[in-house]
């Protein structure tokens, strides 16, 4: 997909936060009060530690673009706790083109959105459940109905919003879902992820986000944090270990 088609293509924060809300206190979301983010692959990832500022910058976007704050599609309007922060209010979002298709998905929620499925299912003429492969998201693993939603939902030429999809997922079944995100991209789709897995992240050509006490930064792969603690430990196991022990040690 070319830079022109991307359906997100710039963002930034519109005046100045209110200090009384915790994300105005996020140095990455603080950022972008004086900056404006650019996309320009159709794969971008959101990485860095937790509480960087990642899944409140995700949620946004989300609901600034039209989604249900828990997840789901446009249309879907289910809600078991109104926990969202008012940022989306602040964001600008350009953009080169419009999605025909599109889904925010987030881990922590899935199990209220595949109830939700489960409740709406026949109300109309084509079973609901159709769309997402048949059977229950219920009725499957974890990772079986991530995967089921991906291969089954995501229809193409759409704006796919995942908060750590890798949360429910198996090393082998990680690269599954680069193979469904290639495919898709392939169909003229932009994908924004968030994740902690140096796997997901190491899709080809993908701009990655890093945040940090610092701000957002774009990082190369082998640079990120992810990538350098994950091959310190599979290098060298034994030698983190004696790290992390002894570290733990002079703490106490």
């Amino acid at each position: 997909m070319e830079e022109m088609n991307l359906y997100i293509k710039e963002l930034r924060i519109d005046g100045s936060l209110n200090e009384d809300f915790y994300y105005a206190k996020i140095p990455a979301i603080r950022q972008l009060e004086n900056e404006t983010l650019h996309f320009e692959k159709p794969v971008t990832f959101f990485i860095g530690e937790n509480g960087s500022g990642k899944s409140t910058l995700m949620e946004a976007i989300a609901i600034a673009m039209g989604f249900n704050p828990e997840g789901g599609t446009k249309n879907f309007v289910f809600s078991s706790r109104d926990s969202h922060s008012n940022l989306y209010k602040h964001l600008v979002i350009a953009r080169s083109a419009y999605p025909k298709d599109g889904f925010f998905l987030r881990a922590e929620s899935f199990y209220n959105f595949a109830s939700t499925v489960d409740n709406l299912n026949g109300g109309g003429v084509r079973p609901l459940i159709d769309s997402y492969g048949g059977v229950s998201l219920h009725e499957q693993s974890h990772g079986e109905s991530f995967l089921a939603l991906v291969k089954n939902r995501f229809a193409g030429k759409g704006i796919y919003l995942l908060d750590e999809p890798e949360a429910a997922l198996s090393p082998a079944r990680i690269m599954q879902l680069l193979v469904c995100i290639h495919d898709l991209v392939e169909s003229e789709s932009q994908f924004i992820i968030c994740t902690h897995s140096p796997i997901l992240m190491s899709y080809p050509g993908a701009d990655l986000f890093e945040f940090d006490e610092n701000g957002i930064r774009k990082s190369e792969y082998m640079e990120t944090e992810h990538y350098r603690i994950t091959k310190a430990f599979i290098d060298k196991p034994e030698r983190m270990y004696q790290h992390l022990f002894d570290e733990r040690k002079e703490e106490e």
